[in-house]
């Protein structure tokens, strides 16, 4: 059962006698590869190309489709490597203590037979399918928030990092490096769109909210709240479990070999330009899109109420922050309880901040009415991927098109009940049953999908009531494994969460897909992926995975505090903050990939 559809693309009109020559030549050729191959095809943001709007019983009252006008870059030769890890890679220079970064070698290509052999020849036939980017944990960090557990450092690197008050720089950095693409590194194709797998914020706060979607959409960010004067966070709290950029003192940092930056936290908190996307973007919701913290169950008035006040915590005893993690970790206090005693414990040895109501958590209903924004539309589509059915409904899951030939579903998997790691509901389950079935009964056999989500299928263990559906079940990573298995139109399930590049190929007994984990653009090496799907035309799919860092330079200069110097800075400070682990890079089959699969 072939999936294919031939998809006219608008090519740009041809310069020279040659390529009018090899246009006639191939007339009997798949148009659409043709001018991939040749370079006769305007290669970025899918322009002459209009994306539908799902195909879900939501697209009633979905968007219009996108077509976009801004001008392609000049068709690049394909593939190409320039400007993606098949070029370089951020690499540290020296052997031991604070390492500066430069240029590294590539990370090749590596093609994957686990599901399906590669079979001669196929580079000259393939046709695109789709392309598109996946962002995911970008974790724009409000650095400055009550509710945050840097005195958790101890006991894990992820509660505080030296580099994440540089997170807009970085990510509005990462923004520049995909307009700056030449379309699809493999096949060519243009690219479609981008889609978020999450954890888009930090703290689950407007604040960050708002730096989100400006950091994708475009504008001017102030990644500061409190006094617009002064930054009142942790890195000027003469503490020595933080590293104090501005200062000599002697901090923990210091000690590794961290550097004095003069000026490192006013330019920290200047405002950021970010360009936007010049692409259409879809979002995907995360644990801490969802949960404040990450991981306890929102509703509790005193958690609203002190991250809008004027105290934060900002040191404590080891032995009651060792408690608190490991009852976080085995999912013992998924609302917060423990938590709030200590908060409250813990009043006297709190330091003053300026209140700030933006600081607020944001429910379900507010993420989506924030994507529905038209001023964060950008290049759309209108609410990204939501729309007013979800609103109605309280859902945050959805359908969309990619292209003619990829549907897209994006799901919901952070549980409502706490806990970091997520699960679906019966109902969001039963739906995408339902958009998969509905989508193979088309008239030839429908779409190829590829299924997003924030969590990963081992990261679905969580099985928690929702405390707005408490006679609803909850199903786990094997489950949902089970069921796209069960359809031979899936071909990709991409998330992130974990932090890692991952690739994992399932195979059941009724078909098989491949799993794309990334890892985030907050920890080292912080990275995006480029995903394009072609038809081999030998029974076989190619899914081409190319990892992509931002756009800032590989090497740093302490006196440059520019947006783009900070956003260098962010990627060295990640590289060396303690308990940086370098194997969330993942293996080379983690990386730059072919995978092949069986036609279904």
């Amino acid at each position: 059962m072939s999936r294919t559809r031939s998809v006219a693309t608008a090519a740009q009109t041809a310069t020279h006698a040659a390529s009018r020559a090899a246009s006639r030549a191939a007339s009997s050729v798949d148009r659409r590869a043709f001018l991939a191959t040749t370079g006769a095809v305007s290669l970025s943001a899918g322009i002459g190309y209009a994306l539908r709007p799902a195909t879900s019983h939501a697209a009633a009252s979905g968007p219009a489709p996108v077509a976009l006008s801004r001008q392609a870059p000049a068709a690049p030769l394909m593939p190409y490597r320039g400007g993606t890890t098949l070029g370089t890679v951020a690499a540290p220079r020296g052997t031991s203590g604070y390492r500066r970064l430069g240029d590294g070698p590539a990370w090749d290509r590596v093609v994957r037979g686990d599901l399906a052999a590669a079979k001669s020849g196929r580079e000259g036939r393939r046709t695109p399918l789709a392309a598109f980017v996946q962002f995911t944990d970008l974790h724009l960090v409000d650095v400055q928030h009550p509710l945050r557990y840097e005195y958790l450092r101890a006991q894990t690197a992820s509660a505080w990092r030296p580099q994440e008050a540089l997170s807009v720089a970085g990510a509005v950095a990462l923004v520049e490096r995909v307009n700056a693409l030449r379309g699809a590194p493999a096949t060519g194709s243009p690219l479609h769109c981008v889609v978020t797998t999450g954890d888009n914020t930090d703290n689950n706060s407007r604040s960050e909210l708002d730096w989100f979607l400006k950091t994708m959409s475009g504008g001017r960010i102030n990644p500061n709240t409190g006094d617009p004067r002064r930054y009142e966070g942790v890195q000027n709290s003469g503490l020595k479990l933080y590293w104090h950029p501005d200062d000599d003192r002697r901090d923990s940092d210091k000690a590794l070999g961290f550097p004095q930056i003069d000026g490192f936290l006013e330019a920290a908190l200047r405002e950021v330009n970010s360009p936007g996307l010049g692409l259409p973007w879809y979002s995907t919701v995360g644990n801490h899109d969802a949960l404040p913290g990450g991981c306890w169950g929102p509703g509790d008035s005193y958690f609203s109420e002190f991250a809008v006040g004027g105290r934060k915590l900002m040191s404590l005893d080891e032995s009651r922050g060792a408690a608190l993690w490991k009852a976080v970790k085995k999912g013992r206090d998924p609302k917060g309880a423990q938590f709030k005693e200590l908060l409250k414990s813990e009043a006297r040895r709190m330091r003053s901040v300026t209140p700030d109501e933006s600081r607020a958590p944001f429910t379900p209903a507010e993420y989506v009415k924030a994507h529905l924004d038209p001023a964060y539309k950008g290049h759309g589509p209108a609410g990204h991927g939501y729309t007013q059915e979800n609103l109605e409904s309280g859902t945050q899951y959805y359908s969309f098109r990619i292209s003619d030939d990829v549907l897209g579903i994006s799901l919901d998997s952070t549980d409502p009940g706490g806990h970091y790691e997520g699960s679906l509901g019966a109902a969001q389950m039963d739906w995408l049953e339902r958009e998969l079935k509905a989508n193979e009964a088309k008239d030839g056999g429908g779409s190829y999908v590829v299924v997003f989500s924030h969590h990963t299928s081992r990261t679905m263990r969580n099985l928690r009531q929702d405390p707005e559906r408490p006679s609803e079940g909850r199903h786990g990573g094997d489950e949902i494994v089970s069921l796209l298995g069960r359809h031979s139109s899936v071909l990709a399930w991409v998330n992130g969460h974990s932090h890692k590049n991952a690739i994992t190929a399932h195979q059941t007994p009724r078909g098989s897909f491949w799993e794309v984990s990334t890892a985030s653009h907050i920890d080292f090496p912080q990275l995006a992926r480029v995903v394009e799907l072609s038809d081999n035309h030998d029974g076989t799919i190619s899914l081409f995975t190319t990892l992509i860092e931002s756009s800032a330079p590989h090497r740093t200069d302490y006196a440059d505090l520019s947006q783009t110097g900070l956003a260098a800075l962010y990627r060295e400070l990640s590289f060396n903050a303690p308990g940086a682990k370098p194997a969330l890079g993942g293996e080379p089959g983690d990386r730059n990939t072919e995978l092949i699969l069986k036609k279904g």
